[in-house]
C-alpha cells in the first residue's frame, strides 16, 4: 500500500484539513452574504489574523472538528500499540477529548497525552451531539439520539489514513470509519458519510500517481460498496449516494461554486459535508488552495466543510501542494506532523514533535 509519496499524502490530509478548519472558523455562523462584506469580494481567502482567531502567537486556530480527529488518531495509535480493540479506544480518546472541553477528567480515560496539551484544553464551538454522546458514555449509559450531524464524518480521516499504510484492508477502513462515526452519531446519516469518505481517502494514499478522474472512480466505487456495509438503510444510503453523484455531476459544469455548492446543502449534516468537499476537491483537484476557499465560503458549516475538503485532497496531492503560508500560519504545526508521521508509519515518533516537514 506504501510508495514513496505516502508519508506526504498522509502529513497532506491532517495538515491540510487542520488548515481548512481554521480557514473556515471565523465565518462558520455568518452567512454568505455577510461573509463577502467581511473580507471583499472573494470572500475569506486567507487566516483571519484578529486575535478572536488566532493564538497568543498569532496563528489560526483550528476547532473541535481538528481537536477531535487528533483524538481519533490517538486513539487509533493507542489501539495499535497495545493490540486492543480499536473503536473501544478510540471511544476512550473522545472521552479524553470530552474531559478537554467539559474538566471531567480521571485517570480511567486517562490513555494518551493529547489531553495534557494545553492548547487542546480550550473549547472551539464543539458539537452538542459529540457533548451530550459522550457525556452519556461518561456516566455508563449508552448514547441515545437521531443525529446525522456532520460531527461524526468530520473526525475520522487518520482512519483510512492508517489503514492505507498498516496493511488493513480498505472494507476495514470503511467499517471501522463508520463505527467512529457512530459512537456519537446514531442516524445512518451521521456514519454512513463516514465511510464513503474512509473509501476515497484510502483510494488517494495508496495510489502513487491520484488524478481527477481517478478521484472521480473512487467516489463512484465508494458509492457502490455502501448497500453492501449498511444493508439495512437502503434508504439513507442512497441519499448519500446521490449528493456524491450530484457533487462530481456539478464540478463539470462553469457555474460558479457558491451556486453548486447551495445545490448541495450547508453542511450541518454528514451527507452535506461530505457532498459539499467531494464537490471542491473535484474541481478544484489541481489547486488545493483554491479547493479549501470554495470550501468555506457559503452559508453553512465552514470550518468542517473546510476540514473535509482538506483531509481528502491533501490525501491525493501531498503536504508539497499546501500554500507555505498556510504551513506557517496554521497553530501546532509540530504537533499535526507528530501525528501525521505517527499514523504513517514512522516508527518511534509516536506523538512528538516533528521539526521537518518534507523529506
Amino acid at each position: 500500500m506504501t510508495h514513496p509519496n505516502t508519508l506526504s499524502r498522509v502529513r497532506g490530509s491532517i495538515i491540510a484539513g487542520a488548515i481548512g478548519d481554521a480557514l473556515g472558523n471565523p465565518v462558520e455562523f455568518i452567512s454568505r452574504q455577510s461573509i463577502l462584506t467581511t473580507y471583499g469580494s472573494q470572500g475569506i481567502t486567507q487566516f483571519d489574523t484578529h486575535p478572536r482567531w488566532t493564538d497568543t502567537s498569532g496563528k489560526a486556530v483550528f476547532t473541535d472538528d481538528t481537536q477531535m480527529t487528533l483524538f481519533t488518531a490517538e486513539g487509533l495509535l493507542n489501539a495499535d500499540r497495545t493490540h486492543s480493540d480499536a473503536i473501544t479506544a478510540i471511544t476512550e480518546a473522545y472521552l479524553e477529548w470530552f474531559g478537554t472541553q467539559t474538566g471531567h477528567k480521571s485517570e480511567e480515560h486517562h490513555h494518551g497525552t493529547l489531553r495534557d496539551l494545553d492548547a487542546l484544553n480550550v473549547r472551539r464551538a464543539p458539537g452538542n451531539t459529540c457533548l451530550t454522546a459522550l457525556a452519556s458514555l461518561w456516566c455508563g449509559k449508552q448514547p441515545h439520539n437521531d443525529s446525522k450531524g456532520c460531527g461524526g464524518v468530520m473526525r475520522i480521516a487518520p482512519i483510512p489514513l492508517f489503514a492505507a499504510t498498516h496493511h488493513m484492508s480498505i472494507e476495514e477502513a470503511d467499517k471501522m470509519s463508520a463505527d467512529a462515526a457512530k459512537v456519537t452519531h446514531l442516524h445512518p446519516l451521521g456514519y454512513i458519510p463516514a465511510a464513503l469518505m474512509s473509501h476515497v481517502i484510502y483510494r488517494a494514499v495508496a495510489e502513487a500517481q491520484p488524478t481527477r478522474e481517478r478521484l472521480i472512480e473512487w467516489i463512484k466505487e465508494g458509492c457502490d460498496t455502501l448497500p453492501q456495509l449498511f444493508v439495512s438503510h437502503a434508504h439513507d444510503v442512497a441519499i448519500m449516494q446521490r449528493l456524491a453523484l450530484q457533487a462530481i455531476e456539478l464540478a463539470e459544469n462553469d457555474r460558479p461554486d457558491i451556486d453548486n455548492i447551495a445545490q448541495l446543502g450547508e453542511g450541518w449534516v454528514g451527507e452535506e459535508a461530505l457532498a459539499i468537499a467531494l464537490y471542491c476537491a473535484v474541481r478544484h483537484f489541481d489547486n488545493l488552495e483554491q479547493a479549501l476557499i470554495a470550501a468555506v465560503n457559503h452559508n453553512g458549516d465552514s470550518d468542517s466543510t473546510g476540514a473535509v475538503t482538506g483531509n481528502i485532497l491533501g490525501a491525493a496531492v501531498g503536504c508539497e501542494a499546501i500554500p507555505q503560508h498556510f504551513i506557517d500560519g496554521i497553530e501546532q504545526l509540530d504537533l499535526l506532523l507528530s501525528v501525521a508521521d505517527a499514523l504513517g508509519g514512522e516508527r518511534g515518533k509516536g506523538l512528538r514533535h516533528s521539526r521537518s516537514m518534507r523529506h
